[in-house]
């Protein structure tokens, strides 16, 4: 869906925007106007950071609110600094810091009869899930399968996410599911604080 020069960019607003987050303490402002056309259409994604291979803060969209380099830019930067597993990112951080960015298709629903039925149906390594029961609500990413190869185990993970037990299942409980276009890369140990505008394609 996305050329080569437009995920450049994405992650460099991404980079930009945590950046900014470490000197200034607030997200990169983006003028969605500044960017490709499809960067401003409305978009969903999270943004996932690790250093070491350790995961160091995931958080993002499942719907399409706002434009796609905005939410990049304020998902950067909440993943770094508002992810409440983790502390805020500190300047030390940056160095070996890894950025990803998937950007979702629109949750789909996923209407299944049991438990059976879903892990049936599901596309392990390709779909994300998005579980919804009486208030509780969590998704995972596709990526989540890496470390998840197996249904069951996928499923039960994603239960306990949303605050359920293992094994979990009623009659209201729902899905939906998404794909995601992903990619990522390190950031630039010598990179200087990017300014608004930096990040443009033209």
């Amino acid at each position: 869906m996305f050329s080569d020069h437009q995920k450049a960019c994405l992650l460099r607003l991404a980079e930009a925007s945590i950046r900014h987050g470490l000197s200034r303490g607030l997200p990169l402002v983006v003028t969605s106007g500044d960017y490709d056309p499809l960067l401003a259409e409305p978009g969903a994604c999270f943004v996932t950071l690790h250093r070491s291979g350790n995961l160091r803060g995931c958080i993002g969209s499942l719907e399409a609110r706002r434009p796609l380099a905005t939410d990049v830019a304020e998902n950067a930067f909440a993943a770094a600094f508002r992810d409440p597993r983790f502390p805020p990112l500190s300047e030390r951080e940056w160095d070996g810091l890894e950025i990803d960015i998937s950007v979702l298709t629109r949750p789909e629903a996923f209407p299944v009869d049991s438990e059976q039925d879903l892990l049936v149906n599901l596309s392990p390594g390709v779909d994300g899930l998005v579980l919804e029961e009486r208030g509780h609500r969590a998704t995972f990413l596709p990526a989540v399968w890496d470390s998840l190869p197996e249904p069951r185990a996928f499923l039960d993970h994603l239960r306990l996410k949303a605050g359920l037990p293992p094994g979990y299942w009623s009659d209201t409980i729902q899905f939906s599911r998404y794909r995601t276009e992903s990619f990522g890369r390190q950031v630039e140990s010598s990179a200087a604080e990017a300014e608004p505008g930096t990040d443009r394609l033209d």
